[in-house]
């Protein structure tokens, strides 16, 4: 796929205006964001998202459009994952709600800009190294292990604890204890400060890199094109933001979530296998030359792709429902084992505390 610089510098001119709309539109007065709003954001950004899909089925054919389907729809699922860690450091933070969306806009664009760098290497190595196709493959499986294994209560709780990049901005800024209305710096008794706004910032773009690790060699096992795996990302990380408050306190009833991705990663990382064997060049495999194995092609990847997830989604809404007339028959039972606390409210509630529901926040560590 040969795309122009024009149509590179076209498209992130066009995805730097849909911020600038958000910003002077959504963000000109804070407030907090209500469901019926975030509802329409969203399917404003999935609606622009398939557009821009079906753009790329007219210019450059039904195949390259599958890959970029296949990679948006993966991206999206595996940002969702993202939105636990990010209810549990707004609710660390005890972030205001009519800024949180002002921070995971801001948050969000320096997870992009990171991202971006990410790809590009990503891209380099897979087209100088005929191997990185193996060990993505592998790395994936095994994410996949882990991820199983954690959304079936296989870990300890944890409570969010800050990263080393978080940790590095408070030592090279000095930072408020309170918060200063919508400001990222201000100034106290002449110096200048950091306020917690900032840290936060920090804390979601550097939380979101972190669940780059695994969603970036997801979508190169879909698709090689630097292009299109810039762009599903660019589109999943812009419209994650609005489904933060939509979801809200839904996120909880995502139970079989982990599950699902798991499964969505072990088959990207068995068809990465299976296509760096089909193409095989290493020496000390069957000789440097390919194996006839099978490969599995793109819309095979979509239906699955979109398969496990309606699947995981149904399996986990009748659970938590069967869970809750349970509940309901017996108040001193199963709803005393899951304490949801104020969590139900959804993330605009910024009095919740960090062990709002220690289950999900579990399910994140990969």
């Amino acid at each position: 796929m040969n795309v122009p610089v024009w149509i590179w510098l076209a498209t992130v001119a066009g995805l730097l205006v849909l911020l600038a709309i958000d910003l002077f539109i959504v963000d000109r007065k804070p407030h907090e964001v209500g469901i019926g709003e975030a509802a329409r954001w969203v399917i404003f950004y999935v609606t622009v998202a398939v557009l821009f899909g079906i753009g790329i089925w007219m210019f450059a054919g039904g195949t390259h459009a599958g890959e970029y389907f296949a990679g948006y729809i993966t991206e999206y699922s595996l940002s969702v994952d993202n939105l636990f860690i990010f209810l549990v450091i707004m609710s660390a933070f005890k972030v205001p709600a009519i800024h949180q969306h002002k921070v995971l806009l801001v948050g969000i664009l320096l997870a992009l800009f990171l991202r971006s760098i990410f790809i590009a290497v990503g891209a380099a190595a897979i087209s100088e190294f005929s191997w990185v196709f193996y060990v993505f493959g592998a790395f994936l499986v095994y994410t996949a292990v882990k991820l199983s294994q954690s959304g079936l209560g296989g870990e300890d709780d944890e409570e969010y604890e800050e990263n080393r990049v978080t940790k590095l901005a408070r030592k090279l800024f000095p930072v408020t204890d309170e918060y200063h209305e919508a400001k990222v710096f201000t100034k106290v008794n002449g110096k200048r400060f950091a306020t917690p706004l900032f840290i936060v910032m920090i804390a979601i773009g550097s939380a979101d890199l972190m669940f780059a690790v695994d969603s970036i060699p997801a979508i190169f096992g879909l698709t090689k094109e630097p292009f299109l795996v810039f762009s599903a990302n660019a589109f999943a990380l812009m419209g994650l933001r609005q489904l933060y408050f939509l979801l809200g306190g839904l996120l909880r009833r995502l139970v079989y979530l982990p599950v699902g991705l798991a499964v969505i990663l072990g088959f990207i990382g068995v068809k990465m296998i299976l296509e760096a064997l089909h193409t095989n060049a290493l020496p000390f495999i069957n000789g440097g030359e390919p194996l006839n194995v099978p490969t599995v092609s793109i819309a095979l990847s979509l239906t699955v792709i979109v398969g496990v997830l309606a699947i995981t989604a149904v399996a986990s809404l009748l659970k938590t429902r069967r869970d809750d007339r349970r509940a309901n028959g017996n108040p001193g039972g199963a709803s005393a084992a899951v304490p949801v606390g104020k969590a139900d409210a959804g993330p605009a509630d910024t009095g919740v505390e960090v062990e709002l529901r220690e289950e999900p926040v579990n399910q994140l560590k990969r």
